[in-house]
């Protein structure tokens, strides 16, 4: 690409993100000019997340709402305070970010960026947290469905460095995301933590090692699976050990 055309791509991209900094700086003046003397109608939830899962909902807020007394509804546009709705409402764990303003449709508006849940931690003799992508501690507060569960011998440190990155790989692709279940940490012989897999469906279990490398050793996982699973059968082995570099040792099960 020539310099004049790299400067021209470059002016363009410039003038669309003016443009789209104006527009949301439009957008915000005018929806919190709210009159003054105006009676509130009701709260919008604005949610920015994961749709199919949505950690944060309507009750929530509501009873965040009732609990402190900041239920907009009825009252007078000037005697709501957006900030301690803010303060209140960030109090929740699975908040990551939060903003209130006043529209001038009448509506208190609430916009919500959650945090989500990639894994699961439940250690041993401990309560169970979760952990976000950016390897915040949400305390056990709800119930979450397809959402990998490590159980075992973990501190929060190993949960954080070794669990997390696997645990957001998992989470980005779509065939381990709905094979693997559980992961097992347990300590071998030397009393290091090593891991376990346990799918979703079937006895198996896929024995990784240590952590390290486990994209290497999943993509041989995956390659038994397309290749081989099909002629010789899945279900007829109970263990498949990827520890060692560049091999897979299957355990077949017991007759």
């Amino acid at each position: 690409m020539s310099k004049a055309k790299r400067i021209a791509k470059i002016a363009v991209l410039a003038v669309l993100l003016i443009g789209v900094v104006g527009y949301l700086s439009f957008y915000i003046f005018h929806e919190s000019k709210a009159n003054p003397d105006m009676r509130c109608i009701g709260v919008e939830l604005v949610m920015d997340g994961e749709e199919s899962s949505p950690f944060v909902n309507r009750k929530d807020i509501d009873d965040i709402l009732s609990k402190n007394h900041l239920t907009p509804n009825g009252s007078m546009m000037r005697e709501i305070d957006t900030k301690a709705i803010e303060t209140f409402v960030a109090k929740n764990p699975f908040v990551k970010e939060v903003n209130c303003f006043k529209s001038s449709t009448g509506k208190v508006v609430i916009k919500i960026i959650q945090r989500t849940p990639v894994i699961y931690v439940l250690p041993e003799d401990k309560d169970g947290y979760f952990l976000d992508e950016s390897g915040v501690v949400i305390p056990n507060s709800r119930y979450v469905s397809n959402i990998v569960v490590a159980t075992g011998v973990i501190n929060e440190k190993y949960a954080k460095n070794e669990l997390l990155p696997f645990a957001i790989f998992i989470k980005g692709n779509d065939f381990w995301n709905n094979q693997i279940e559980q992961v097992n940490v347990i300590l071998d012989k030397r009393h290091h933590r090593v891991v376990e897999l346990v799918p979703r469906v079937g006895d198996q279990i896929i024995y990784l090692g240590k952590m390290k490398n486990f994209e290497e050793k999943l993509h041989r996982m995956k390659v038994f699976y397309d290749k081989a699973a099909g002629v010789v059968g899945w279900g007829k082995y109970s263990k498949f050990n990827l520890e060692y570099d560049n091999q897979l040792i299957c355990t077949k099960n017991k007759q």
